[in-house]
This record gives structure tokens, C-alpha cells and sequence, in this order.
């Protein structure tokens, strides 16, 4: 009788003193974040439902300053009345360019028995639930945070589909962590982490027939970047902080700030699989845009750059001339030059490609090292970004010579000092319209709302990883099924995808064109880099370099139209007037597909794509009738682009 009792009192909210507990619903009554404080302790405790299931069991709030501890002894001082919160924004990196968020809001206001004062203020969402945390108080001396109490309390029987966070100072010249890791899939919640070191952001589960991401946005430059923690007892994950070691300058990693502070949003997207796939949640919450994402100087598009398959003696002058004719040819706005073109290429000659690019209406883009003490990467320019004065001198240099963005490579982690670091880049660049893309970096939350400039990040065991080893090669189909569900879900990811013709050296690739050229829609970057070369794409028909040609740069929309994280993906996205449709198999098996198209169009036709039955592939005319659905049969590790025809 509880449940329809909160109905009929208030759609949105009840309290009931007997339970101390309060109840924010979404606007569709959907969704429930019940929140209470124990009787026992005065610990802050939260749980979510969804309809009649529960997602989260009874979970953990609250945080220990050094001067305060929040997660037990609090008194409840009072609670807010229910707000609808309305915000519209424009993305051009993401997965929608139009966006609304809506949300019922709360904010609870507690305290500790010494008087501290702590905000809770809740969001709930038609695709999910967010929380942070507020000190109200003034105050000049600083504070810092020593641990968050905050977990999500997954059902011992929901599986989980996540990355292990790697440890601190390990792999190729100490350049861990950077988010290059296989995806574990589909395993048992309370499984730890693999290596020892939690899991990263954003983390899937499945839950009966809920599906659930968690993430967290809006990190600004007085938090550090979390990640869930290794050990996780009872599917219990709780927020944990960077290793020491993830730092510069042996500054400390936890956050530090003076009152008033607010700490990142932790989210909670949930409902079907579509509704996550499709959820904003990510950039709904984050920090709005600097500066209009509609700048002249902030375009979005295409890349050519020889490194993936050619490596770092191929940055001359000469191969990179050709590669700028090579990114014209194909209608692309840019060309990167990446690692080791100050001694390779030379300042002198980068001038003269600058000013080549430009006859040639290409944007040049050129890789910087941000590395100091952090780790060990050798590849050159480094330092010239290392202090504010360094990166003045630098980017007056590089706006004269008409430079359109940099590449920015090997961070040190997620200490604070680092997120810092990304921030002042990030803001020392705006007034010169420098286009950013973090490399060996932390997922960027939610900072590409906040910072129209940044087009993307890497954050991903991406394509170069399948050209290093056979054994990435072999897992590519599967990994790259499972990334529009996590890595992808919310932040533009820079996998540099795209090799049709073959990998350097004795690799193999798994995949076919068809899986390639799908990949080119189902991930979303700002500037899209894409690895194949121009001998490469020389072997292509003339229809795949059509296809290239006319992919948008920017998505208006997008629908996930079926798949299963791992296994397939199928997406929709719409741009330019047009709705772009790909699918990949991250399986060894044949998979029929029969493809319910009516959400883009009630019938239609348009041109496929697709790998034949001979081991090749084909481009052909296809339509479905009103009402009526499209059969398609996904190769082993194959794949298929769908241009729909525009309405008429």
C-alpha cells in the first residue's frame, strides 16, 4: 500500500517521518531515488528503483573532509521543495546537436554534530538519477577531501561489463594510466578488478532487464578524476581516488579547495538499452559551453594522418605534403602532423606546409608531448607546453602560422594536479580557437560541453593498439561492439578507426571494410582521424570513398536500433538531412539481422554497404515498406553502412 500511497500524496516526492526517507521520482514516474538517514548512525543512505525492480540496493553517501566527517552522524536539517529543472544546449562532438534535459530536483541539507554543513542535492531524469555534493560554507582555508564514501549497491545476480583501470606507472615508458584496457564482459558483480586497480568510468551492468551506466561529469579543476574501487563485496562498488603516484610534480592527488566547493556529479543512466545508448546524461549535467559551440573557429570534421600505419619515421616533410593533398582529395578538413615534426619536419618547413594546407583548404593539426616528471615518453615536442608563459609563447607562434589544433599526448593520471593541468589547457587555448584532442589521456567528463574547443579524446585501447599485437587484432571485432555502450556512451573517443586495406608488418585484421567503414558512424569524435592511408584507400571502389566523402561531421540524432554490448551494435544517426545507419558483429557466427527501421522512417529506401557471401563486399540498392522491417545478415566480424534516402 506504501507505493501507491506516495502516488496519490505527491507525483514527485514523499516524506514519511516514520521512515525517514524521501522519494524524488522523474517526470514520467518511471524512476525513484529513495534517500534516507539510518536510524543507527545518522548514515546517509540511498536506493533506486525503477518501476516495481530495484536497481540499487540500499548504498552508501557522503564524504571525509580533513576537518569533518560526513558519512555518519548526520542530522537531517531540511529538505527542499521538489523543482523541475529545464536546461537546452548545443553539442557538435556528440551523439545529439540539440539537446533538453529535464529533471525533478531536491536538495537535502544536513549536518554534522559539530555543525559542518553539508548539501545533497539529487536530480532525477527520465534516463536515470545524479547526485553531488555541496559545502555551503565560506571559508579561505583550504580543505581537502580524504575519501568518498559514495557506492552503488548492485543485485548479487546483475552483470557487469567493465574496464580495469591499470596501474599507476606501468606500461611503455610509465605512461599508465590511460584508459587502454580490454573491457572484462558480462561478469559477475563483486568480481575485482584485474589488476588490482578498480574500474574505470563509464562502468555497464545489467540488471534483470534494466541496464545501467555509471559515470561521473562536470570534474573541474578542484576535484580529481575517480574510478570505482578494486574490491567490491556484494556487487557494493564504491568511489575511489587515484593512486598517489598519478600525479605532477609530487603534488598530492586528493581534491583541495577553499568553501564554498561543489564536487562532480555522480550519474546513474538506467532503463532499457536504448534509453541508455541514447542517453546525454553525460554532458546534460556538465558545466555549460565557455564560449558559443557555434565560434567560426569550432568545426568539427575529418582527418588524414599517416601515423597509425606508418609510424613516427614517416612525419617528413614530403609524406605529410602528400597527405594534405590526400585530405583534400577526400573532401576532409584536416591533416594531422603528429609526434617528432619539430625535428623531423623542422619549424621552418611546418611553416610551409601551414601555408600549403591552406591553397589546399586543409586545417594542419600537430602533436605536442605534454609530459614533464610524469612519465617517460621520449617523443618530441615536449615542454613547450609545461608552464603558462611556455604555452602563450607557444600558441602566439602557432596562430601566426594559421595552425587550426593541437594534439595532446601522455598525461599523468587523475590526481587533481593533472585534472588542473587539462583545464588550464583547455582555457589558455580558447582565445586563440585551438582545436584540442587529449592522447594518452583520462575520459573527458563532460568537458566538451563545457569546452566546445576540445573535439575529442583518446581514453580507449584504440586502433594503433591492433597494429602493436595480433592478440588486440583478434579481440578488435568484439571490443569495438562493446564501445558505443561504454567508452563512446557519453564523451567523444578518438579511436583513429579505418583500415580497409591491411595492417604494417605480419598483422592480420579480423575485421571487414564493411566493419570499417561502419565504425566511421558508430563512433563519435569531434574530428574523426581515420588510419587508412592513401595507397591504402587508392585500392578502394569508387563507392566506399563516396561514402567517406558524404559521412556528417556532426550528428543531429541518434537511435540505437538493436545490438547486444560485445556481440553487435547497430546505430542510427542523423546528419546533414540524412540518417546514417551501421552495424558491426563482434562474433565469429553469422548474425541475421532483421532491422525495425519505422523509428527514422515509416518506409524507405537507400543504399547498403554490405559484405557478400563470397567473401567480399557489395554496394546495392535496398527498401523496406511502411511498417515493414529490413533483413540483413552481419558476416563474422563483419559489419554494414545504410545511407537512407532523404524524405521526400
Amino acid at each position: 500500500m506504501l507505493a501507491p500511497l506516495r502516488l496519490l500524496l505527491a507525483p514527485a516526492l514523499l516524506f514519511s517521518s516514520a521512515l525517514a526517507a524521501e522519494v524524488l521520482r522523474s517526470p514520467d514516474g518511471k524512476i525513484a531515488v529513495e534517500f534516507e538517514l539510518r536510524a543507527a548512525d545518522g548514515a546517509p543512505v540511498y536506493r533506486v528503483r525503477r518501476g516495481d525492480e530495484l536497481i540499487l540496493r540500499d548504498s552508501r553517501l557522503g564524504l571525509v573532509r580533513n576537518d569533518a566527517d560526513f558519512t555518519h552522524g548526520l542530522t537531517l536539517l531540511a529538505s527542499s521543495a521538489v523543482d523541475r529543472v529545464e536546461d537546452h544546449y548545443e553539442l557538435l562532438t556528440g551523439k545529439r546537436r540539440r539537446n533538453v534535459y529535464r529533471a525533478a530536483r531536491q536538495v537535502h541539507h544536513l549536518a554534522t554534530a559539530t555543525g559542518a554543513k553539508l548539501d545533497l542535492e539529487f536530480r532525477v531524469s527520465d534516463d536515470g538519477v545524479a547526485f553531488r555534493y555541496v559545502f555551503p560554507e565560506k571559508s579561505a582555508a583550504l580543505r581537502t577531501i580524504v575519501e568518498e564514501a559514495t557506492s552503488f549497491h548492485l543485485p548479487a545476480d546483475a552483470k557487469a561489463w567493465l574496464q580495469p583501470m591499470s596501474v599507476a606507472k606501468t606500461g611503455w615508458k610509465r605512461t599508465n594510466p590511460s584508459y587502454e584496457e580490454h573491457y572484462q564482459r558480462e561478469i559477475p558483480v563483486g568480481t575485482p578488478s584485474t589488476l588490482g586497480a578498480g574500474w574505470v568510468f563509464p562502468a555497464l551492468f545489467r540488471t534483470g532487464d534494466t541496464w545501467v551506466a555509471l559515470s561521473e561529469t562536470d570534474v573541474g579543476p578542484d576535484y580529481c578524476g575517480t574510478r570505482l574501487r578494486h574490491e567490491s563485496p556484494d556487487g557494493d562498488y564504491r568511489i575511489g581516488f587515484p593512486d598517489p603516484r598519478e600525479t605532477m610534480h609530487g603534488r598530492p592527488v586528493a581534491p583541495k579547495s577553499t568553501l564554498p566547493w561543489t564536487t562532480p556529479w555522480r550519474l546513474i543512466a538506467l532503463g532499457s538499452l536504448a534509453t541508455v545508448a541514447e542517453s546525454t546524461l553525460g554532458t546534460d549535467l556538465a558545466a555549460p559551453a565557455r564560449t558559443p559551440p557555434t565560434a567560426p573557429e569550432i568545426q568539427p570534421g575529418k582527418a588524414a594522418w599517416s601515423w597509425p600505419l606508418l609510424g613516427d619515421g614517416q612525419t617528413t616533410y614530403e609524406v605529410q605534403k602528400g597527405f594534405i593533398d590526400y585530405a583534400a582529395a577526400m573532401g576532409w578538413a584536416y591533416c594531422l602532423i603528429d609526434s617528432m615534426w619539430d625535428q623531423q619536419i623542422g619549424d621552418a618547413k611546418i611553416q610551409e606546409l601551414a601555408a600549403y594546407a591552406r591553397t589546399r583548404h586543409v586545417g594542419l593539426l600537430l602533436w605536442y608531448n605534454s609530459n614533464g616528471d610524469w612519465n617517460d615518453a621520449p617523443q618530441t615536442p615536449k615542454d613547450r607546453l609545461a608552464t603558462p608563459a611556455a604555452r602563450r609563447a607557444e600558441f602566439e607562434r602557432l596562430r601566426a602560422l594559421g595552425i587550426k589544433g593541437l594534439k595532446i599526448d601522455f598525461f599523468g593520471g587523475d590526481g587533481q594536479p593533472v585534472m588542473e593541468l587539462y583545464h588550464d589547457l583547455l582555457r589558455d587555448a580558447e582565445p586563440y580557437g585551438f582545436l584540442l584532442n587529449f592522447h594518452g589521456a583520462t575520459l573527458p567528463r563532460g568537458w566538451t560541453r563545457t569546452y566546445p574547443h576540445l573535439m575529442t579524446a583518446e581514453a580507449v585501447k584504440g586502433f594503433e593498439f591492433v597494429t602493436f599485437a595480433q592478440e588486440n587484432a583478434d579481440a578488435q571485432p568484439a571490443h569495438c561492439a562493446l564501445l558505443p555502450f561504454t567508452r563512446n556512451l557519453f564523451e567523444p573517443m578518438d579511436f583513429t578507426p579505418l583500415c580497409l586495406d591491411r595492417l604494417p608488418g605480419r598483422g592480420v585484421r579480423r575485421t571487414t571494410v564493411p566493419f570499417e567503414l561502419a565504425l566511421a558512424v558508430l563512433f563519435t569524435s569531434g574530428i574523426q582521424h581515420y588510419a587508412e592511408i592513401p595507397a591504402g584507400m587508392a585500392k578502394m571502389p569508387d563507392y566506399v570513398r563516396a561514402f567517406l566523402r558524404q559521412v556528417p561531421s556532426i550528428w543531429d540524432d541518434t537511435k540505437l536500433i538493436d545490438g547486444y554490448p560485445g556481440k553487435f551494435a547497430v546505430l542510427a544517426r542523423q546528419g546533414d538531412g540524412r540518417w546514417f545507419v551501421a552495424g558491426i558483429n563482434g562474433e565469429a557466427t553469422a548474425r541475421p539481422l532483421d532491422l525495425d527501421l519505422t523509428r527514422l522512417a515509416a518506409a524507405g529506401r537507400g543504399t547498403v554497404i554490405v559484405d557478400d557471401a563470397h567473401g567480399g563486399y557489395e554496394s546495392r540498392r535496398v527498401a523496406w515498406p511502411a511498417g515493414g522491417r529490413l533483413p540483413l545478415t552481419l558476416a563474422p566480424h563483419g559489419g554494414f553502412v545504410l545511407v537512407v534516402d532523404p524524405a521526400r
